[in-house]
């Protein structure tokens, strides 16, 4: 499932909401440009996947049409079936890296990014001897994943862990190299 047709799925399924968002919010929530919005509904107008209609006030309303329900619901098994194969091949990859880790004798990991990844790091954790030492995400300090609370970055001086794992959805190399700013040894410190 590629970009365009997860832009057309949330498109879609943003028509059929009670109250639909502008094509400025659209393009806020897709973080594409309004005029790129503005041509991704237009070809699914032309498509016939739904229709637009004006009401008052100089307002738009796009009404989801019976061959728009039926993409939608193409689009909605594709991705469905993407994110399944995604989380099978990261939690295939995370218990591979949890057995090389076993194996160096790494007891104890800080999990920095709480993200889908982290959920599934830590579900992945759970077939091993390796635990988390602490999730750390300045943007979710106190809460939780899978019971387990968020913690700011001003305590990973009082953090005792073997390795780093980053799995921040953004500013990964950002994160990364605050924490070399902050004498954590690269030699310490797995990107996901």
């Amino acid at each position: 499932m590629d970009q365009k047709d997860i832009r057309t799925l949330h498109i879609l399924e943003s028509v059929e909401r009670e109250n639909p968002p502008s094509q400025r919010d659209l393009a806020k929530e897709l973080n594409i440009s309004l005029g790129l919005v503005n041509s991704f509904i237009r070809r699914l107008a032309k498509k016939g996947y739904f229709k637009i209609t004006h009401i008052p006030k100089n307002r738009i309303r796009y009404i989801l049409t019976s061959k728009g329900a039926t993409e939608k619901s193409k689009l909605t098994y594709a991705y469905i079936q993407h994110s399944y194969k995604f989380y099978r091949e990261a939690r295939q990859k995370i218990r591979q890296l949890f057995i090389e880790l076993e194996k160096k004798k790494v007891r104890w990991i800080l999990i920095y990014g709480a993200s889908d990844l982290a959920e599934i790091t830590l579900m992945s954790m759970r077939e091993t001897r390796v635990k988390a030492a602490a999730i750390v995400d300045d943007g979710r300090v106190g809460k939780r994943i899978l019971n387990q609370k968020i913690l700011s970055s001003a305590h990973l001086g009082s953090i005792e862990y073997d390795m780093i794992i980053i799995t921040a959805d953004q500013s990964r190399e950002k994160i990364l190299q605050s924490l070399l700013d902050r004498g954590i040894a690269r030699g310490k410190i797995i990107l996901l």
